[in-house]
C-alpha cells in the first residue's frame, strides 16, 4: 500500500472512530409552542455536561420548565427542574436558584465561542456550580467565553428561541414565562 493511501485510510479511521465510538455528537430537540428547535450536543468537549443534560431529558426532568430569565439580545435561560417546572411545584419566587437532586460539575470551559445559538451551562460564582440550567445566546456575548461551560449550537430553529417571551429590562425576571414543553434525543 502506498503512502497516499495509508494516510488516506488513516484519515478515514480517525473520522468515524475514536476509541471504538462514533464520533457524531448527539442531537435534541427542544419542543417550544412556538416550533422545533434542533440542537447539536458537543460530547467531545464537555462530555459530563452533555451526559447531565441527556440524562436530565430522559427522565423527562426538563418537561414543562420555565424559561425564567430572559434578556433581549442577550440570552433565554432555563433549566431550573426543582423550582421552575410549571406543571410541578412551580415557585416563581425561587425559579432560577434551583438545580436537580444530582451533584454540581466540574467546569468544563472550552474555546467554543458564545455566539447567536449557543448553549451554555448557567452557575454560580462558583466555575464548579453548573448542574441543570442553561442558556440560549441570541447574539454573540464574548465575555462569557472560557467562563461557562458551551455544551451545544442550535443547528435549526432559531427563529422559535427568538420568539421566547422577554423578561424585564435589566433583570430579566418572565411573569408568565414561555416552557420547554418537551426534548427528545433524537436517534
Amino acid at each position: 500500500m502506498n503512502l497516499n493511501k495509508k494516510i488516506l485510510l488513516v484519515f478515514f479511521l480517525l473520522l468515524f472512530t475514536t476509541k471504538g465510538e462514533s464520533v457524531e455528537n448527539p442531537k435534541i430537540t427542544l419542543k417550544l409552542k412556538y416550533g422545533e428547535v434542533k440542537i447539536e450536543l458537543f460530547k467531545d468537549i464537555a462530555p459530563n455536561h452533555v451526559e447531565r443534560i441527556l440524562e436530565l431529558s430522559k427522565k423527562g426532568k426538563y418537561d414543562g420548565v420555565a424559561f425564567h430569565r430572559v434578556i433581549d439580545g442577550f440570552m433565554a435561560q432555563t433549566g431550573d427542574v426543582q423550582h421552575g417546572n410549571t406543571k410541578n411545584n412551580f415557585n416563581p419566587a425561587m425559579v432560577g436558584t434551583g438545580g436537580s437532586d444530582l451533584p454540581d460539575l466540574k467546569a468544563e470551559f472550552n474555546d467554543v465561542p458564545h455566539e447567536r445559538g449557543i448553549l451554555s451551562m448557567a452557575r454560580s460564582q462558583s466555575p464548579d456550580s453548573a448542574n441543570s440550567q442553561f442558556f440560549i445566546c441570541f447574539d454573540t456575548h464574548s465575555h462569557l467565553d472560557r467562563q461557562y461551560t458551551v455544551f451545544g449550537k442550535v443547528t435549526s430553529g432559531m427563529e422559535f428561541v427568538d420568539q421566547i417571551k422577554k423578561g424585564a429590562p435589566g433583570s430579566g425576571s418572565v411573569d408568565n414565562p414561555d416552557i420547554i414543553e418537551k426534548i427528545t434525543i433524537e436517534k
